[in-house]
């Protein structure tokens, strides 16, 4: 059973609501999102690209604009390396191509998933090295690569570090020192030294804010780097960092581009993706287009995805296009067989006693593991690892839940890791077979009670189901695009009467209801996916006759408290208000 919450965060929304000249409601969903500073709030509500931070505050990008100037004007040979997965993939594509723009001798690697695993290795340090790459410049990885840029600089050659996640330390005593690695250049917005007002960039941000420097040094048209937006944008949803400061401005100005997009390669992965006439939002570029693109890196090489950014020729493109669509949809038949296989072990054996599930199946492919114990955190909200035999021994990924730093107990656990990195909510390891059981064993003996295990929703106020209305439903769009740390706005509601329920979709999985508002007026709300578990509900708590009486359009006594979100829907020219339920539980 879930727990509801308000959301109250401290601060005086009226006085935001008079000095910007907003409704009330909006300015009270500014506060719970912590945007809370006038700066803040202004960059929100204005966004605006004049409203983007100056990258001249960036620690050290000057020195990489010296190092490329120089690299390019005499014909140095630059190596960008990124990651196989969105993020990394666009950042190449934007380093790789602003670099030829300004004249640079410039050709790029990515590291295979599973062959090389994650960033910079000393093997790609040795081939470029032979291969007569004077620089190396990394990009969405670098800032923990001690020993592999140690190597680089050894052998003679130039690193710079574009990277937004966090640095590596050590800990002794309580006390934690960050590591600097010994890169020519760190661009990287979380480092301690650096003075830039915001560091929830993802890694093309950076390299955004980069080629903003870049190009205002060869003196390139301002509006040609803007051109790079609407990937950044992409990146910025795929790699799921918080929508807010200068993330929203660049997801609100970079998806009005991509609906405009004249980038062959995408404009053919949006025909095969059937979005031609769609107006693209957060939800098709994260969950239609972006693991499109990650598929080549799972399952195959993230080199094709950068080639299709690359392809000028539209033939080319499309087949490249529907190359990735068949490697994504292969790839949610892997992660459905895996989590259903993963879901058997945990519910046939005593995994099910666990507080932090520990499962191993060699026949998992490692590239989903992280998307299964995902899947499986969010089934029995627990802290979840999923693990499976890799060519180089046990591989796995964690995903965790509020209140419990999944990055942190693996720290505590590290006697019996080989590797592991990460963050509270989610984390890779490896180690060896015989430390499985000893790792589970250990991380079970927590603190973690039944009260941490029951998933919590907050809303963010309560808002009577007659309050609806289109101009408010309007107000709520200037807050879009949502995302992680830009929710959509949820609103509660209590005692609701049912007066009909009809099923609906091919497959059955949605349902519409009619409820009642407190001032009998009727509204449509409507739920998707679990419609058996609303029935066991009714049927527990009212009946089997009281759940025919409202799918007969009967009187009933059925009453649901709601959480939900207003919506119009637009049907044969025809626009009506309803409410999307997100959660509902039996009034009492």
């Amino acid at each position: 059973m879930e727990k509801w919450f308000i959301r109250d965060r401290a601060g005086d929304f009226k006085k935001i609501a008079r000095d910007f000249k907003i409704p009330e409601i909006t300015a009270k969903l500014l506060l719970n999102r912590d945007i809370n500073n006038n700066r803040a709030i202004d960059s929100f509500i204005n966004p605006s690209l004049d409203r983007l931070h100056s990258p001249d505050l960036l620690k050290d990008i000057h020195i990489s604009i010296d190092i490329l100037e120089e690299k390019i004007k005499n014909k140095k040979t630059i190596r960008i390396i990124g990651d196989y997965d969105v993020d990394g993939v666009v950042s190449v594509y934007m380093l790789y191509t602003s670099i030829k723009k300004c004249g640079g001798i410039v050709d790029y690697e990515i590291p295979d998933r599973v062959n090389d695993g994650y960033g910079l290795n000393k093997n790609m340090v040795k081939l470029a090295y032979e291969t007569g790459i004077d620089t190396i410049i990394t990009c969405d990885n670098g800032i923990a690569a001690i020993e592999e840029i140690d190597y680089a600089k050894e052998l003679g050659m130039t690193v710079i570090v574009t990277d937004h996640h966090d640095l590596p330390f050590i800990e002794s005593e309580g006390k934690r020192e960050l590591i600097y690695v010994n890169a020519d250049a760190i661009v990287n917005p979380r480092r301690e030294d650096c003075n830039y007002p915001f560091d929830k960039l993802c890694g093309a941000g950076v390299v955004y804010k980069l080629i903003e420097k870049l190009y205002e040094r060869f003196n390139i048209n301002k509006e040609e780097v803007t051109n790079f937006l609407e990937y950044t944008a992409i990146a910025t949803i795929c790699d799921v960092v918080d929508l807010v400061d200068e993330n929203r401005i660049i997801v609100k100005k970079g998806l009005e581009m991509l609906n405009e997009t004249k980038n062959i390669g995408l404009k053919s992965l949006i025909e095969v993706s059937e979005l031609e006439d769609t107006e693209i939002g957060v939800y098709h570029v994260g969950f239609i287009l972006g693991p499109s693109i990650n598929a080549s890196g799972r399952l195959d090489t993230a080199l094709k995805a950068l080639e299709l950014l690359l392809c000028k020729d539209e033939e080319a493109a499309k087949e490249m296009a529907s190359s990735l669509r068949a490697l994504n949809n292969e790839r949610k038949e892997m992660t459905q067989d895996g989590t259903e296989k993963i879901i058997r072990k945990v519910d046939e054996t005593d995994l099910n006693k666990d507080t932090v599930l520990v499962v191993y199946d060699p026949t998992i492919h490692e590239s989903i593991a992280g998307i299964i114990a995902g899947r499986i955190k969010d089934k029995y909200h627990k802290p979840t690892i999923v693990l499976t035999k890799s060519v180089d021994g046990i591989k796995g990924s964690a995903r965790s839940i509020e209140n419990y730093n999944i990055f942190e107990e693996l720290t505590k656990r590290k006697h019996l890791l080989n590797r592991f990195g990460g963050h509270p909510m989610a984390a890779g390891l490896s180690l060896d077979l015989e430390n499985i059981d000893k790792l589970r064993k250990e991380l079970n003996d927590n603190n973690l009670t039944k009260n941490d295990l029951v998933p919590k929703i907050y809303i963010d106020l309560p808002l009577a189901l007659d309050k609806i209305s289109y101009r408010l439903i309007k107000e709520l769009e200037r807050l879009e695009p949502f995302g992680k740390g830009n929710s959509r706005p949820l609103f509660g509601d209590k005692n609701i009467s049912l007066i009909e329920g009809r099923v609906l979709g091919q497959n059955r999985n949605v349902l519409k209801l009619t409820l009642l508002t407190e001032d009998r007026r009727s509204l449509e709300g409507m739920i998707f996916n679990d419609i058996a578990e609303f029935e066991d509900l009714i049927m527990e708590n009212y009946g089997q006759s009281e759940l025919e009486n409202l799918y007969n359009g009967l009187p009933n006594d059925i009453r649901l408290d709601i959480i939900y979100y207003p919506s119009i829907n637009e049907f044969r020219g025809k626009t009506t208000l309803q409410s999307i339920l997100k959660s509902y539980r039996i009034s009492r």
